[in-house]
């Protein structure tokens, strides 16, 4: 095996793997070195997404809302049996595609070294020293530890954590009402837990359009959920089998016992024993490595993609991030486009966004429309017996041009899929009036939202 590459990954997550896939597309000789281990002791590719993140998350979502909408059919459905049938299908994937591409695989710790070179450790313990024309860091992220309530394992749980319970908890408590805690506390729900929700900040998802944040606090408290705004967590005591947890919020102080807890109040970049000194890159405040828009870290031939640097942890931004490093590297034109980077909470409704809210539009004082059209007045959807919600789009006043997207309902993360092709032709919302959709289908809803913003909506009352 040769240890001179043209290019080096360290990092076989949704960020590194593409890039080396890439990378291998294009005539480079290329390693990817990637140290994760699942469950059973066995190295695997994929990172936190295939792992314990994006597939098994969505895996357990799924189920859990089959259940809960047909719980006759539990049993065949088989919530645990799938959740790892389909993350060993998708690491395993990762494999087959380095042997297509000519991707030498690499299981152990990567560590960038001055000049280029890497240090690779075998989970042996052996190890040699890479050197390459080019390095890309993809080392990924982690979850976020809250001083009053660390984490034990089995009272109370980070994320990876929650989603390997091998009993529903009747008491759970989550502590962050984002969206890796809103999908947890999800599945949980769905399956009988009592859930509260605790929020240290005063709004719930700031980060959304806050007509869909409305909406959505709306129908999860319909679901049961108990979400407490504005409440700080001071301690998390592990008493017997449960755990007590106290907080403070406007009424003062408050405690809470639970039979389960979940931490989920982010993630920050994992660049542990990363970087050996003298390599030249750079962390920021927050811990992440310093890029420019391009992904380059000041370092000739060093890169960094995905959750270790700047912008959204999704592993939709940190896939085209290293494939754009990877095409760069090979001196093609390449680029990510951060304006259209799309955004899904997996909940039921399901929520997604694209572009700007309503109250960024506000703030920048550009003249503006919006046409709004609700799920109920979709034929597909009354089929579907899934009307909650609504489609939203925003429109500049004086060339049309759509300036975002935020839906609220059912297959929210595939319609938006439309809504960031249609933004990143820089489409109007007459372009998007104009354009046929298919009917009886849910997709409809964004083309009469289209037409809403100019009151021409055939289907709903405009006003």
């Amino acid at each position: 095996m040769p240890d001179s590459f043209d290019v080096v990954v360290i990092g076989g997550g949704p960020a590194g793997y593409p890039a080396a896939i890439r990378a291998a597309q294009n005539k480079l000789s290329v390693a990817c070195i990637d140290e994760w281990k699942n469950r059973e002791g066995l190295a695997v590719f994929g990172g936190t997404c295939l792992n314990v993140g994006c597939i098994p998350s969505k895996a357990l979502l799924e189920s859990s809302e089959l259940y809960h909408r047909l719980r006759e059919e539990f049993a065949v459905h088989g919530i645990r049996t799938r959740k790892g049938g389909i993350i060993k299908a998708s690491t395993q994937g990762i494999l087959a595609l380095f042997k297509a591409g000519g991707v030498t695989p690499l299981q152990g710790h990567g560590k960038l070294l001055p000049g280029k070179r890497v240090q690779f450790t075998a989970h042996d313990g052996s190890q040699r020293e890479l050197s390459a024309k080019h390095v890309v860091l993809a080392s990924g992220s982690v979850p976020m530890e809250l001083r009053s309530a660390p984490f034990d394992g089995k009272y109370i749980l980070d994320s990876c954590g929650a989603l390997d319970l091998d009993a529903v908890p009747k008491r759970l408590g989550v502590i962050g009402a984002g969206v890796i805690g809103l999908e947890l506390g999800s599945v949980w729900r769905r399956l009988g837990s009592e859930l509260t929700v605790l929020e240290a900040l005063p709004d719930f998802l700031p980060i959304l359009d806050q007509q869909v944040a409305k909406e959505a606090l709306r129908q999860f408290k319909k679901q049961g959920f108990d979400i407490r705004l504005g409440a700080k967590v001071t301690g998390a005591k592990i008493e017997g089998d449960a755990v007590t947890v106290t907080y403070s919020d406007a009424q003062g102080s408050q405690s809470l016992t639970l039979d389960k807890l979940i931490v989920a109040i982010g993630r920050r970049p994992f660049t542990r024993d990363l970087l050996a000194s003298g390599t030249g890159v750079e962390l920021d405040e927050r811990g992440f490595i310093k890029v420019d828009h391009e992904c380059r870290t000041g370092v000739e031939g060093v890169w960094a993609v995905g959750d270790c640097v700047r912008g959204p942890m999704l592993a939709h931004k940190g896939k085209e991030e290293g494939v754009t490093v990877a095409d760069l590297i090979a001196g093609h034109f390449a680029e990510v486009n951060y304006k259209t980077v799309p955004s899904v909470i997996y909940t039921a409704p399901e929520i997604a966004w694209v572009g700007l809210t309503e109250e960024q539009v506000k703030a920048s004082g550009r003249a503006y429309k919006v046409g709004v059209f609700p799920f109920l007045a979709s034929g597909r959807a009354r089929a579907m017996e899934q009307t909650q919600g609504f489609v939203k789009l925003i429109a500049a006043q004086d060339d049309d041009e759509i300036l975002g997207v935020h839906i609220i309902g059912p297959l929210a993360g595939e319609l938006i899929a439309e809504a960031v092709l249609a933004m990143e032709y820089s489409a109007s919302s007459e372009d998007l009036q104009r354009t046929m959709h298919a009917h009886p289908t849910l997709s409809e809803a964004l083309h009469e939202a289209a037409l809403a913003a100019d009151k021409r909506a055939i289907d709903f009352v405009n006003r």
